[in-house]
């Protein structure tokens, strides 16, 4: 790449006032150029008000991301609040920059967005704050970045800006990658030996629990695998343990595959190499008469096509549909229950990876680009992150869930001003050996809605409990990755959190940051309420579901008239589960539609989904950004506050369902601890 650009192309300001983005849109020459002033000029005075949070959802809303080629230029930002961006306009507006606020491309970790900007002809992304794995996207592919807002008059006044001021302050192989235009360019120069990353020096030095992982599996040289120590912004590439994609993302990840290897290009130990058709499984039951004229059923369908083949000629294990119905599992479930082991590293191409660290390993979500080149190396690039330690202390009350601990944490200060962009959020405390491995999995899970990279809880006896009961695994051998942080280890930050302070929770729509107490909500009438996903379709959350249910028809009520409960399993075990503990014929006779396993309404794509905008949802999903599960107001809550709204009819507390006394899950939440 040349070491100095020239951006001659139009700048967008993506602002607060969706109106000022539709005049940049609509204005063309003169105009254009009077109205660029004019918000420049704002910019520099500090009163142009610049939009926040703007997620990989709103850049390329899911059912774009059934293309993964140039075709994606003509819909960025298609799914903007507002409606405020239409197909082609940025692309035939001649931009060149575009700039926001805090928490670019917060959300999924679909490469797709960086993508669509650059095929759309922008060149560089300006931010207040940028999200880790979408920065780590935009770098793979060439796209530059900055949070730098003093560029704009730069390249308003035709600077030649060095490529220097899109390097610093990263990590040395970050800095390469930018400087060859991209990751596979860059590892093109480290495989021919034209280019290295830094020695890792560090000396010995007490330890997080995600630093010593990553300094075990750090790639020294072939057949040289680990280091003393690391530190946070070390930079290198770690030999990954298990990686997966799914159906959303391995078409596009192989063709970047092929493209830079070849045709007959084959993945690297591909026993540790996993597909999931999960995300798109009952796309065909809720989209829309448009898009189905577009063509995208078919679209979505062949990229499970396109998938299947990929496996089968790379022997790759495909958790494929299920004949008791729908997917076998959804991904992030699978991997907690199949695959991955405490002390290693997981990498997958879903930012929700983060769910496995309840395991005790280092979990994160990656890109097309880093899924590709992982397929052939077996490594990823870290920079090794920043741990922020929550101590949660006391003891979490009968109605309260780890939900909406999660919630509580989301809406601090430290996370809305994003100062838990790309940190590791390290989760202990003595009332967590008394919860069940699922209710620990809500925390890890929703770290990436921090903007984290991962969470992580060390393992104790719980964790190896369930791993020996659910697999069948040697105990010794499971106990040989256990790894945890050293007591004078170094954090960014350590949080205390009184757990007995905390009430049940909502997260009102746009962010998951955006948590309140319920008690301060008002009256908030619903009509739908979903019980699924990943985060919300767990044993322990089907144990919830079932005890607000039971209590609710022993009183005689049922799921309230015009408002429709959806439960889906997170996994054809957990479906099991359910139907073992009676919960089953428990949810019909309240009224609940039951839902077979994929991820299904949290993105769009199956029932739960909301058909209009003027659809009211509460959600024990992890994610409300605009547009996310549909066009309606979507708000986050615990299991109990779910299952309780849809018997209300209105956003409640639980308690008026709850057993008298209680002090966890139900009893079959309690009986099995290591669940």
């Amino acid at each position: 790449m040349t070491q100095h650009i020239k951006f001659s192309g139009r700048i967008l300001f993506l602002t607060e006032d969706t109106a000022l983005i539709r005049q940049q849109l609509e204005a063309h020459d003169e105009a254009a150029t009077q109205l660029e002033t004019e918000l420049a000029g704002r910019l520099l005075e500090g009163t142009l008000p610049l939009m926040s949070n703007i997620s990989t959802d709103e850049i390329t809303p899911g059912w774009v991301c059934f293309y993964y080629d140039e075709t994606l230029g003509q819909y960025v930002y298609v799914g903007m609040r507002d409606g405020a961006v239409k197909k082609d306009e940025v692309k035939n507006g001649g931009f060149a920059v575009v700039v926001s606020g805090l928490s670019k491309g917060c959300g999924s970790s679909r490469e797709t967005a960086p993508f669509a900007e650059k095929a759309a002809g922008i060149q560089l992304v300006i931010a207040q704050s940028i999200e880790k794995i979408y920065g780590q996207n935009s770098q793979n592919i060439g796209l530059l970045t900055s949070r730098d807002l003093g560029l704009v008059e730069r390249i308003r006044l035709g600077e030649d800006i060095p490529l220097a001021e899109f390097t610093k302050g990263l990590d040395p192989i970050s800095q390469d990658i930018v400087s060859h235009g991209g990751l596979f360019n860059y590892n093109k120069a480290r495989l021919a030996g034209r280019v290295s990353p830094p020695p890792i020096e560090t000396p010995a030095r007490p330890m997080t629990i995600v630093e010593k992982i990553i300094a075990r599996h750090a790639f020294v040289t072939a057949g040289k695998i680990g280091v003393e120590a690391v530190k946070p912004g070390d930079a290198l590439f770690a030999v990954a343990d298990v990686r997966f994609s799914h159906e959303y993302v391995t078409p596009m990840a192989e063709s970047l595959f092929k493209q830079a290897l070849g045709p007959d290009a084959r993945v690297s130990e591909p026993e540790s190499v996993f597909a999931f058709r999960d995300h798109l499984t009952f796309l065909g039951r809720v989209m829309s008469p448009k898009h189905r004229e577009m063509g995208l059923l078919e679209k979505a369908e062949g990229l499970a096509t396109t998938q299947q083949d990929f496996t089968t000629k790379q022997k790759i294990r495909l958790y494929g549909e299920s004949p008791e119905g729908g997917s076998e599992a959804i991904c992030h479930n699978a991997v907690v229950e199949d695959l991955a082991l405490p002390g290693q590293i997981v990498i997958g191409t879903d930012s929700h990876t983060c769910m496995a660290g309840v395991l005790g390993c280092f979990a994160f979500g990656v890109g097309s680009t880093d899924m590709a080149n992982a397929w052939y190396t077996k490594d990823i690039r870290i920079r090794v992150p920043e741990t922020v330690r929550y101590v949660l202390k006391g003891k979490k009350r009968a109605d309260v869930a780890a939900k909406d601990v999660m919630l509580y944490i989301l809406a601090t200060e430290y996370m809305k001003t994003s100062k838990g962009i790309g940190k590791v959020l390290e989760f202990a405390g003595e009332d967590l050996k008394n919860w069940p491995m699922d209710e620990r999995a809500t925390l890890t899970n929703m770290a990436v809605e921090a903007g984290g990279t991962t969470g992580i809880i060390e393992p104790d006896e719980v964790t190896l409990e369930y791993i020996v009961r659910t697999r069948g695994l040697d105990a010794e051998d499971v106990r040989k990755g256990f790894t945890f942080s050293d007591p004078d280890a170094q954090y960014a930050a350590v949080f205390e959190i009184n757990l007995d302070e905390i009430e049940p929770m909502v997260a009102t729509p746009g962010d998951p940051r955006n948590g309140i107490p319920i008690d301060e909500l008002g009256d908030v009438r619903i009509d739908a309420a979903y019980g699924g996903s990943c985060t919300g379709g767990k044993m322990a959350d089907m144990d919830m579901y079932a005890q607000v249910l039971e209590n609710a028809l022993a009183s005689g009520k049922r799921v309230a008239e015009g408002v429709h409960l959806y439960i889906q399993f997170g996994s054809q075990k957990i479906k099991q589960y359910a139907r073992q503990r009676g919960y089953i014929e428990i949810f019909e006779r309240a009224g609940a539609e039951l839902i077979d396993p994929s991820c299904g309404a949290c993105i769009n794509a199956g029932p739960g989904a909301s058909p209009s905008a003027e659809t009211v949802t509460v959600s024990a999903q992890n994610r409300n950004f605009p547009g996310r599960s549909g066009p309606g107001k979507l708000y986050l809550a615990s299991p109990y506050v779910v299952a309780a709204s849809a018997i209300a009819g209105k956003i409640v507390e639980p308690k008026e369902f709850l057993n008298q006394g209680q002090e966890q899950q139900s009893g079959a939440g309690a009986a099995v601890r290591g669940r």
